[in-house]
C-alpha cells in the first residue's frame, strides 16, 4: 500500500463506529500513501495531500489485501472466499494493482481523515498514554499516571490515557505475571512521595513481557483474528489466566484456582492466592 496511489474508493457502507464524511472517497482519490505508522490501536496512513487516514479495527475489523477482483492475494496474504465478501464496507483500489478492503462484521471499527498539522490535537490521539514497548514507558511514568487514583489496577491499565494500546486479555495476563490483584488500588504503585514502588517495576516488566510473547506468537485468535498469511495467532495457548476460570494457577508452588469476576463491564481472570 505504501507509495501506491488511490485510483478508486468504494464506500459500500459508511455507517461505521461514526459515519464517514460525504467527501471521504473524493479526498482519497488520486492521493499517494507516503507512510504507514501506528499509535496505540490506531493505524496512521499518511497521504500526499498532507492528510492522515486514521483507522481503528474495533473488535472484529480487518484489512485484507488482494491483487485483483478475482481475489488473487498479494504474496501470502489471506484469501477471501468471494470477490465481494460480506462486510467489506470500504474498498480501496490502488495503483499497484492491489485491492485493499476494510471488513468489519460488527462495525465497531472506524476511519477518519485528519489534517497532518492537526494530528497532535486530534481528540482520538491527544490524550493517549505512552506506548508500553516504547522508551518513554517505565515504572516512574506508570506510577505517576496512577498517583492518587482511587480506581483499581485493572481499570487503570485499561484506560488508554495511562498506557496506550492494552486490551482486556493482556491486562489480565500482565497482572498475573506481576503477581498483582486486579482489584488493588492503582495508587499503590507509588509511595507517599510519588516514587514508583517495587510493584510498579514488576507491573511494567509484566506488561512488556506479555506483549513481546504475544507478538512473537502472532497475537491471540479467539474468534476471527488471522495473520496476513491466513494463519491463526497462537498466544491463546499461552494464556495463564484469561478464560481459564476454574483451572489451577500456573504459578510454581501456588495452589490457587483461577477466578473470574466482572470489572467495569469486562471479564477479569486472576488468581486470588498469588495475586495480591
Amino acid at each position: 500500500m505504501q507509495h501506491a496511489r488511490f485510483v478508486g474508493v468504494d464506500v459500500n457502507r459508511g455507517d461505521l463506529r461514526w459515519p464517514l464524511p460525504p467527501d471521504f472517497a473524493q479526498r482519497l482519490r488520486g492521493k499517494t500513501v507516503t507512510g504507514i505508522g501506528r499509535r496505540a490501536k490506531y493505524l496512521l496512513i499518511e497521504l500526499s495531500s498532507d492528510d492522515v487516514l486514521l483507522v481503528h479495527l474495533g473488535m472484529s475489523g480487518s484489512i485484507r489485501v488482494f491483487r485483483d477482483a478475482a481475489g488473487e492475494a498479494l504474496g501470502r496474504y489471506y484469501h477471501r472466499p468471494a470477490p465481494r465478501a460480506a462486510h467489506d464496507h470500504v474498498v480501496f483500489h490502488m495503483s499497484s494493482g492491489a485491492i485493499v478492503t476494510f471488513n468489519d462484521p460488527r462495525r465497531f471499527g472506524s476511519m477518519k481523515l485528519v489534517a497532518r498539522r492537526e494530528l497532535n490535537a486530534e481528540p482520538l490521539l491527544a490524550r493517549l498514554g505512552p506506548e508500553p514497548l516504547g522508551n518513554a514507558f517505565d515504572a516512574a511514568v506508570l506510577a505517576a499516571a496512577c498517583t492518587g487514583r482511587k480506581t483499581s489496577l485493572k481499570a487503570a491499565l485499561s484506560d488508554q490515557r495511562v498506557v496506550a494500546g492494552l486490551g482486556n486479555i493482556y491486562v489480565c495476563e500482565a497482572l498475573h505475571r506481576a503477581r498483582l490483584s486486579p482489584k488493588r488500588r492503582a495508587a499503590t504503585l507509588a509511595d507517599r512521595n510519588g516514587a514508583p514502588t517495587e510493584r510498579a517495576a514488576r507491573l511494567v516488566a509484566g506488561i512488556q513481557a506479555v506483549l513481546e510473547e504475544a507478538i512473537s506468537a502472532g497475537g491471540s485468535t479467539l474468534r476471527n483474528h488471522k495473520l496476513t498469511d491466513g494463519a491463526l495467532g497462537m498466544f491463546q495457548h499461552n494464556f495463564r489466566v484469561y478464560d481459564r476460570a476454574g483451572g489451577k494457577c500456573p504459578t510454581t508452588g501456588c495452589r490457587g484456582v483461577i477466578k473470574r469476576i466482572v470489572q467495569n463491564g469486562r471479564s477479569t481472570f486472576y488468581c486470588p492466592v498469588c495475586q495480591k
